[in-house]
């Protein structure tokens, strides 16, 4: 009889807990990587397509990144744990949107202007999750000294994200890049 109690008792828990709408093991939906990465995969080809940047070459990652080099640097491409510098302007490429960057004038151009901030070269260590996944594949591709625009596929940028009113779920991001150096 105590087993049974203990037993009703146990599955009259777990019905609570499975009936509560804060349940800790609702995940939710997973990420589709692959999904998001084919649909980004058919915008990046159009602006590829379209786009008027001079470029020396393009590299297309196989993670679906693409970078297109400007100005080409010298020097080691940077492996985990190397410290980047780098100043860089990131906008949407859907609509062309600034949503950051190193350089005050264009940061207050483009009303994101923040008080207090100090805008100066950014840095960053490759591969210790710091920055998004886009800038650890994309900076470890290109050598000190390069001028580059990535376009990052949503999945190495900021994925299904909210938390930044700028940036809208799912964007494909492109950042104008000046690789200043590593330590």
């Amino acid at each position: 009889m105590k087993k049974l109690f203990y037993f009703l008792l146990v599955g009259l828990f777990s019905a609570i807990i499975a009936c509560e709408p804060n349940n800790p093991f609702n995940t939710g939906p997973v990420y589709d990587v692959d999904g998001n990465l084919a649909i980004d995969s058919v915008k990046i080809a159009a602006y590829i397509d379209t786009a008027q940047v001079d470029s020396l070459y393009r590299i297309h990652d196989p993670s679906g990144l693409v970078i297109i080099v400007q100005e080409e640097g010298v020097g080691s491409r940077p492996t985990g744990g190397n410290i980047v510098y780098t100043e860089y302007t990131g906008f949407l490429m859907e609509d062309g949107s600034v949503f950051d960057t190193t350089d005050e004038t264009i940061a207050r151009d483009n009303n994101i202007y923040v008080e207090g901030r100090t805008y100066e070269t950014f840095k960053f260590q490759v591969g210790a999750g710091n920055v998004i996944t886009g800038w650890d594949i994309g900076f470890r591709r290109i050598r000190p000294g390069t001028k580059a625009r990535m376009i990052i596929p949503s999945p190495y940028g900021y994925r299904s994200s909210e938390n930044n009113s700028r940036i809208p779920p799912n964007s494909v991001l492109i950042f104008d890049v000046f690789f200043k150096g590593t330590d």
